[in-house]
């Protein structure tokens, strides 16, 4: 029998009940009487449990589900992580780049190249440990990563411990590449970039629903944008789909979906946290709707080529200071500005949030300020120090590249890791078949002008 992942009921309720309790609510009667009616105490990591569950379980795991749904946050929560956008940029700085400059194309065709270049690279190791990641490099003699991985040189003992991700591993490893393989860190900006030109800079969240459900299989997304898509099919309105039996609120998928909207805004921060969030709350709550935020404000600023400080201030300027998002951007910023070796300061990381699920958006983002910061504008040391990291590869590799690939530029962008992408991306997105990212970028020129 087919196991969907991300949508059984009963695979919900444990990361309901985390989510619930990392974000303070009282989940101890409901959690009782989960384990009571037979309910696994531990989330699937897979997204979905091998065998379903009795009948009674996941009738329970629905009622249970709804419950969570009406637990009162606490004061401090609604304080320091407010959900309308004026709220949220009422606590938030100014921050204003400069507007682009001469060579503004050739950093937008840079960040579009850069984001699949740091996708790719993470592909073919997304899911696995961090002891995994490391052992394959060192294995193959490309640790510290300064290559796309390979299995030329993996003992047998190795590969079979930690194996590459399935999908991935036949045209992501270097001797595999042939252009850029889909990706939903790829799509999704194909799907803003449609919806600009389509609708302009006005568009509402129910234009960003019709989107997916007009270029968007139901197995192509995952998470949060699963539960959303399966609530839109199932009757509810855009403003209320992502907020139903949705643990998965303040996980990275919001945040890997809205560089388009910065590249479109060069030195416009606030507009492309704006857009940002019109199209992240359709799915994400809270943190997951400040990842969102702070990439496409980012984003603003890199391709005005600004310092990486700058880009990483400009990136919190739009996210409430005393959110748990902005602390992990702090926190990782501050150890890759530290003297620490990189192996150790990525120790730390996961020491302080390994807790949280790998597609979680706060560890990731704790880990993709480590890397801009310790890679202050360098692009190979940035992606590879992203990837390295573990958690969310792809994704973290993606914004990585986007936001370095902007400051470096396309034409500064080193071969090694540029040639092999032979200026093709492969996507099911309709209208975007042969896609080149040469002709995305003048695509997302022409919109910003």
């Amino acid at each position: 029998m087919m196991r969907l992942s991300w949508t059984q009921p009963e695979d919900l309720v444990p990361h309901a009940l985390v989510a619930a309790e990392l974000d303070g609510r009282d989940t101890t009667e409901i959690r009782q009487r989960w384990r009571d009616g037979g309910g696994a105490a531990e989330p699937a990591v897979s997204g979905a449990t091998p065998d379903p569950a009795p009948e009674h379980v996941r009738t329970l795991a629905r009622e249970l589900l709804s419950e969570i749904d009406k637990l009162p946050d606490p004061e401090v929560l609604r304080t320091n992580e407010p959900d309308d956008i004026d709220d949220i940029l009422a606590t938030t700085s100014s921050s204003d780049p400069p507007k682009p400059g001469p060579d503004f194309d050739d950093r937008v065709l840079g960040a579009w190249l850069g984001r699949a270049s740091g996708c790719l690279l993470g592909k073919p190791v997304e899911k696995l440990p961090l002891a995994g990641i490391r052992a394959i490099g060192r294995a193959t003699g490309n640790w510290p990563l300064r290559s796309y991985f390979t299995e030329v040189g993996l003992d047998a003992t190795t590969a079979a411990k930690y194996p590459w991700n399935r999908r991935s591993r036949p045209t992501s490893l270097v001797e595999n590449i042939d252009g850029m393989p889909e990706d939903d860190d790829l799509n999704f900006p194909l799907i803003a970039l449609d919806l600009l030109e389509r609708t302009g800079f006005g568009f509402s969240t129910e234009d960003v629903a019709q989107s997916w459900l007009s270029h968007l299989p139901g197995g192509r997304v995952f998470t949060a944008e699963r539960i959303t898509y399966r609530n839109l099919l199932d009757g509810y309105e855009p403003d209320v789909a992502g907020r139903v039996r949705n643990p998965f609120r303040d996980w990275i998928g919001a945040q890997i979906r809205t560089d388009v909207y910065g590249w479109t805004n060069p030195g416009q921060p606030q507009r492309a946290a704006r857009l940002a969030w019109t199209d992240a709350r359709l799915s994400h709550g809270r943190n997951g709707v400040y990842g969102a935020m702070f990439a496409a404000a980012a984003s603003a600023a890199a391709v005005t080529a600004v310092p990486v400080t700058e880009v990483l201030e400009t990136g919190l300027s739009v996210v409430p200071p005393a959110s748990r998002y902005a602390a992990a951007v702090r926190r990782g910023t501050q150890l890759g500005l530290g003297d620490l070796p990189d192996d150790a300061a990525i120790d730390v990381l996961h020491e302080e949030y390994g807790h949280l699920h790998w597609v979680h958006v706060l560890n990731n983002a704790a880990l993709l300020a480590f890397a801009l910061a310790r890679g202050d504008g360098d692009f190979a040391r940035t992606i590879t120090l992203a990837v390295s990291g573990g958690w969310d590869t792809d994704s973290v590799g993606a914004t990585a590249g986007a936001i370095t690939g902007a400051l470096t530029g396309a034409k500064n962008l080193p071969p090694r890791w540029i040639d092999p992408l032979d200026d093709r991306l492969a996507t099911t997105v309709p209208g975007f078949a042969g896609a080149r990212f040469s002709n995305l970028a003048a695509r997302t020129v022409a919109i910003a002008r």
